[in-house]
């Protein structure tokens, strides 16, 4: 066990991934979705009113959580949940617990091994789970504040992840969770990488995830935020110059992170290594970014700094880009001040188009892509885009994945408030 201001400066390598996503419930499916530009977006009526402008939604199959009784709940006969576990989740929560029992079985960890180990942490990322809430609330209003569920709190809340899932792994190190909107697991997984570089922890679990209901999505059409199309490929389609909002997802991915010296110790083969982060603020509206992306570009140069990358080095940029009208021009013009129009420009694609957008999981989910992409060698398209943005001009757009292997990796994140993040990854050679 390492301890607080032991040491600085050491290597995050990645040594697990924990999938269960709309384009799959494991690496292979994953792998296989982004390779060959296949969305996982399937047709929806909230609540069964076909009136309400959502159409379509990025959904987890083999997972039924709709209901509000956890006794109701299915999913994979692989994954074993113990009741007394069961009883405090979200729906968010089993694809968590499912999640990071998936990406520790792929790094080679029992849960054992982690158990009690103080030199283990949990970073989680959630906005809890409106539909839960709002369902315990309403037990309680019915019987005039004398009766409620004696697990809503730990069940609904923003902190629902990392309280159970710490609790059930027994984690010591550290369990904390983010809160920033579609920027909170990159936040999660960037303070998670400090603690590792800091000597605080050895290893650390992040972990993102998000129900998929009524509660959680409906309230952004309200905000005109989504987008009503009924065809999928319409409706996704980051960077096009006709697209009109967002789709919804939910799932969650879970990444094992480790110092190259503990992974190194137990004979663990990393995947890639986490060089840097940045993070920074748009300081401009509650809701939009910033409309030339000065946060975002600022939170890119701060994480090429830390990494001691050039930007002429940048193979690939998994771009946040929702499918928005306003985010996506913004996080274009910030590219294209970070990298100019010199030749070689690294390749733009976001993976948004085939699994919708997951919210406060897109951060984590999205890096763990980026891992695939340097550890199978090659690059994810942008396969529903027909006639870029004007304001994209000068970017790489690839419609289809591309057969080559990134060395080097941009990870993008924006949230409400303008909260912008930026992970950079490399081949762990």
């Amino acid at each position: 066990m390492s301890f607080p201001g032991a040491t600085s400066g050491r290597r995050v390598v990645v040594t697990g991934l924990g999938f269960i996503t709309p384009i799959g419930t494991d690496r292979a499916s994953v792998s296989a979705h982004l390779r060959e530009g296949r969305h996982g977006l399937e047709p929806i009526a909230f609540w069964g009113n076909h009136e309400i402008p959502i159409k379509v939604a990025g959904t987890v199959k083999g997972f039924t959580v709709d209901s509000i009784h956890w006794r109701d709940w299915q999913w994979p006969s692989q994954f074993e949940i113990p009741r007394e576990t069961l009883r405090g989740l979200a729906p968010h929560g089993v694809y968590a617990f499912c999640a990071v029992s998936q990406a520790l079985a792929h790094a080679g960890l029992s849960t054992d091994q982690i158990a009690g180990d103080a030199g283990t942490g949990l970073y989680c990322a959630s906005a809890g789970s409106a539909m839960m809430l709002h369902q315990n609330l309403a037990l309680m209003h019915a019987a005039n504040g004398l009766r409620g569920n004696p697990l809503g709190v730990v069940s609904s809340i923003a902190g629902t992840l990392n309280f159970n899932l710490a609790a059930h792994f027994r984690i010591r190190g550290a369990a904390c969770g983010f809160a920033s909107a579609c920027a909170s697991s990159s936040h999660a997984l960037g303070y998670a990488c400090d603690a590792l570089r800091l000597g605080r922890l050895d290893r650390a679990i992040v972990v993102g995830a998000e129900d998929l209901n009524g509660e959680t999505l409906v309230p952004f059409s309200a905000m005109r935020a989504l987008s009503p199309q009924a065809d999928p490929r319409a409706a996704s389609r980051p960077f096009d110059a006709a697209r009109d909002g967002f789709v919804g997802a939910g799932g969650a991915v879970a990444m094992i992170v480790e110092t190259a010296e503990a992974a190194d110790a137990r004979g663990a083969r990393p995947l890639a290594e986490i060089a840097g982060w940045g993070e920074a603020a748009d300081g401009y509206s509650v809701a939009t970014s910033h409309p030339e992306g000065v946060g975002l570009q600022l939170a890119m140069r701060r994480a090429l700094a830390e990494a001691d990358v050039a930007p002429e080095a940048v193979d690939w940029v998994c771009a946040h880009a929702t499918s928005t009208p306003v985010g996506d021009k913004a996080e274009a013009l910030a590219l294209r001040a970070l990298f100019g129009t010199r030749s070689g420009r690294p390749l733009v694609s976001s993976t948004k188009a085939l699994t919708g957008h997951p919210l406060s999981l897109a951060g984590v989910m999205e890096a763990a892509f980026c891992v695939l992409g340097i550890d199978e060698g090659f690059v994810p398209g942008n396969p529903h885009l027909v006639v870029p943005d004007i304001a994209c001009e000068g970017l790489e757009l690839p419609r289809a994945s591309v057969a080559t292997a990134p060395r080097v990796v941009l990870n993008n994140s924006s949230g409400f408030g303008g909260s912008n993040v930026c992970h950079v990854l490399r081949a762990a050679g």
